[in-house]
């Protein structure tokens, strides 16, 4: 598969590199040719500006901060139509509300993968790839506790989120179909809230029964 990546940071080499490593062509496009090209290199994939990596991908994963996207989709949105775009920002931003000492974050915006598929009509916008930081799509780990790390996916075509998880299943993730793109800014939401939890010390899966043990009677 060609995938087009905007972005030269962490999110961009852990999943760029997997993709590339898993035997798909990616090319790197960012704003600075020096990033994309060193980068590229790094991940064994090609270099080029932003335009080139919205024109190239069968799917284009959005991999810039979120202050950054609408001056991203003002100069590629009208070439993103009919192509699966992936979005994995999350809109963090400090608490200012927490205790001093105290890491913690809430979200500047609610719903940006909508905000994306407003500004790049047409295109198929995908939201993945958003709960865990890049270190972790970058490291070797794919099982804890007897259970496939997995990625739910948030978008209302088919075929792109079939594509999408496709792409998981290449990083060795369980891609779970979550519902149209509404919902994603629930996974939105469950992102800035978990973080929180993690960078507090606190074990965020462990809020979870498994799925033997998760059962409710209907009201």
């Amino acid at each position: 598969m060609r995938i087009g990546i905007i972005g030269a940071g962490a999110m961009a080499r852990a999943l760029g590199g997997g993709w590339s490593a898993a035997g798909h062509e990616v090319l790197v496009g960012a704003r600075s040719a020096d990033a994309a090209g060193e980068l590229a290199a790094a991940i064994g994939a090609r270099a080029g500006t932003i335009t080139d990596a919205a024109g190239f991908g069968d799917v284009v994963v959005l991999a810039v901060p979120v202050p950054a996207l609408s001056q991203v989709l003002r100069a590629v949105g009208k070439l993103l139509g009919g192509r699966t775009v992936v979005d994995c920002t999350n809109a963090f931003a400090p608490d200012a509300s927490a205790p001093q000492g105290v890491t913690a974050f809430v979200l500047a915006e609610d719903a940006v993968a909508e905000r994306i598929a407003a500004q790049a009509p047409g295109a198929h916008v995908v939201k993945a790839f958003n709960l865990c930081a890049a270190e972790v799509w970058e490291a070797n780990g794919r099982i804890f506790d007897d259970r496939r790390l997995a990625v739910p996916l948030c978008g209302d075509d088919e075929a792109a989120v079939r594509a999408v998880a496709a792409l998981a299943e290449d990083l060795g993730l369980q891609p779970i179909p979550a519902g149209g793109l509404h919902r994603a800014r629930y996974l939105e939401a469950l992102s800035v809230f978990t973080v929180g939890l993690w960078f507090a010390g606190h074990d965020a899966r462990a809020m979870f029964p498994p799925l033997e043990a998760a059962f409710a009677v209907a009201d």
